[in-house]
């Protein structure tokens, strides 16, 4: 199920490129990694696609002390495979605490907005992948907006986390109005949410 995922990302990110004209490979990646298992589970995706995928532009949020660690490790080990391999690191401001309120998520997600959109819009990523870190929100957003105002049409792959059995997460819920493929690993959600693509267990 691992080899399914790039057979389904490489095509989008192919039909991309073509809409803007005939180009190759490598293709830019931003991956949007969260505390917890989230980071883990990102990985584990990226462990499964090949050399194409690069540069790989890695965002997480200020206050994440962990997810830079477990990066720049994942990559000192993929680089024995692949030497050219490139990858840069980012941080934004955390768009919502656990437990923090509805009402002041809002305000502080449009805070790490401020952010993401020049961010998003100076790495210009061909592919945006992503599963549920609330930092996804805002970075998801800010590329649908530049996609929106016809600056860099960004493919977003949204996958959702294993853990999550019969509910979306507050991120999945947000994003699946905003993701060009949203990938759910359970067939209850996929019956929940037609739009859904389900893969069976792909982490």
């Amino acid at each position: 199920l691992l080899l399914l995922l790039p057979l389904l990302l490489v095509p989008l990110a192919l039909l991309a490129r073509r809409r803007r004209g005939r180009r190759s490979p490598p293709l830019s990646l931003l991956v949007v990694a969260g505390s917890g298992g989230h980071t883990t589970e990102i990985l584990r995706l990226l462990s499964c696609l090949s050399e194409s995928y690069s540069p790989r532009h890695y965002v997480f949020a200020d206050s994440d002390k962990m997810s830079e660690a477990k990066i720049r490790s994942f990559e000192q080990k993929r680089a024995e495979t692949f030497p050219k391999s490139q990858f840069t690191l980012h941080r934004i401001p955390r768009s919502r605490e656990v437990r923090q309120s509805w009402i002041s998520s809002v305000v502080t997600t449009l805070y790490s907005m401020l952010y993401s959109l020049p961010l998003t819009n100076k790495l210009k990523p061909d592919l945006i992948l992503c599963n549920g870190p609330g930092t996804c929100v805002p970075v998801c957003i800010s590329a649908f907006l530049l996609g929106l105002l016809g600056i860099k049409k960004s493919i977003i792959v949204y996958v959702e986390s294993i853990c999550r059995v019969e509910t979306l997460s507050l991120s999945g819920k947000i994003l699946y109005y905003f993701s060009d493929y949203f990938v759910v690993q359970w067939p209850d959600l996929k019956e929940k949410y037609p739009k859904s693509v389900y893969l069976g267990r792909i982490v």
